[in-house]
């Protein structure tokens, strides 16, 4: 009885817990940030100095920008100044999740 209270209460634990989709990030970075950056795995970005996704690990480690996609970023890109964004939890995690699949090493 003890075991099956324990699998009913970390399954009611992770109900509220959705996984991390790359689709959702990549809907988010497409929407939000490639008017700027390339945002895929080709292409260059259209603001010479925004960095293209698919090489940000090569600059730092992704988890890194977890906490300011989730407070916002403010980045001036060759005099234009980027807007600030700022994303749910759920939002960063998605984002996060499109940024590792298209990763070039």
């Amino acid at each position: 009885m003890r075991a099956l209270l324990a699998a009913l209460g970390l399954l009611a634990a992770g109900a509220g817990a959705q996984a991390a989709d790359a689709g959702r990030g990549e809907t988010l970075v497409q929407t939000n940030c490639a008017p700027c950056h390339a945002v895929g795995r080709t292409g260059d970005s259209t603001v010479a100095t925004a960095p293209r996704f698919r090489e940000l690990a090569r600059r730092y480690p992704l988890e890194n920008l977890q906490e300011a996609l989730a407070e916002g970023i403010t980045v001036n890109h060759e005099g234009i100044q980027m807007p600030e964004f700022t994303f749910t939890p759920e939002e960063v995690d998605d984002i996060l999740a499109y940024l590792k699949r298209i990763q070039v090493r």
